[in-house]
């Protein structure tokens, strides 16, 4: 976790992030997939909070996965277009892999798929997460890994640890617009979590949403570069003390300079076992 230093950034910004406020019943989704449109339909109550987000720099030799819920990481890429799909999963999954073995001590390491951000309109991709989210809940979790092994083989690893982790890179950087705000998880209460529907199509998936807490404490990485790594934990099966789920959400950075270039991004998930 030896990523480099950028010079002249400010301790913390203080941005507007978008959380979902608690009700009486189940808040749900419908996807753009359901709708058809470019954004989903909430059928739940939003609010905006303005926060503190916290230079992550600093820190990043004491970031761990199992306390924050995130690390930093210096790891260049030997693949020169992201774009290209079959460079992304021929090479590029095996640089993620070998990083989160290296980095978590897993024995194995499942790619289960990958995709891509832009706040450029000419681009025809998903968005940047513009609310306070994790990906994954106690229920969703489990139901992903049973998605991904099968149901014979997710039974005869059902009591092996195992961890969901994300790995986000800039495509182009250094990232100065739209850029990813992670919540230290240590500051996560349970009641702060929100089990969200989302409705798709053909099926019901479920996400976290994040209530606003003033315990919270956020962190970016001011001018992240294409050559640092981000890892987000989504979930962990362990009930130990450590971090399980770590929410996250883009944000407007006031700092931002008119004329800064669009944020690109990709992430791609696995499941990481630790035999």
């Amino acid at each position: 976790m030896n990523a480099s230093q950028t010079p002249a950034q400010p301790s913390s910004v203080t941005a507007t992030l978008t959380f979902m406020a608690k009700g009486d019943t189940k808040p749900y989704v419908h996807t753009e997939a359901l709708t058809g449109a470019s954004e989903p339909h909430y059928f739940a109550e939003m609010e905006q909070r303005q926060v503190e987000v916290h230079d992550g720099r600093p820190l990043a030799s004491r970031l761990s996965l199992e306390e924050q819920g995130f690390e930093l990481h210096e790891r260049p890429t030997s693949v020169i277009d992201l774009y290209d799909d079959d460079a992304v999963t021929r090479d590029y999954y095996a640089e993620v892999e070998a990083l989160i073995k290296e980095a978590t001590g897993a024995t194995r390491v499942v790619i289960f798929d990958h995709t891509r951000r832009t706040d450029a309109e000419q681009r025809d991709i998903r968005g940047p997460a513009s609310r306070a989210h994790n990906d994954y809940t106690e229920t969703s979790g489990p139901q992903r890994i049973r998605d991904v092994l099968g149901e014979q083989e997710a039974e005869a690893l059902k009591n092996v640890p195992v961890a969901q982790i994300n790995l986000w890179r800039p495509i182009h950087g250094p990232v100065t617009r739209s850029p990813l705000a992670v919540l230290d998880a240590a500051t996560l209460a349970p009641g702060d979590l929100i089990a969200t529907d989302l409705v798709y199509p053909n099926r019901v998936g479920e996400i976290y949403h994040l209530a606003y807490n003033p315990s919270h404490r956020w962190y970016y990485i001011p001018g992240m570069r294409h050559e640092e790594a981000l890892l987000i934990k989504g979930y962990d099966a362990r009930r130990d003390g450590r971090a399980r789920f770590t929410p996250h959400t883009a944000f407007q950075d006031p700092n931002t300079p008119r004329d800064a270039p669009p944020r690109e991004s990709i992430e791609v998930r696995t499941l990481a076992f630790f035999d």
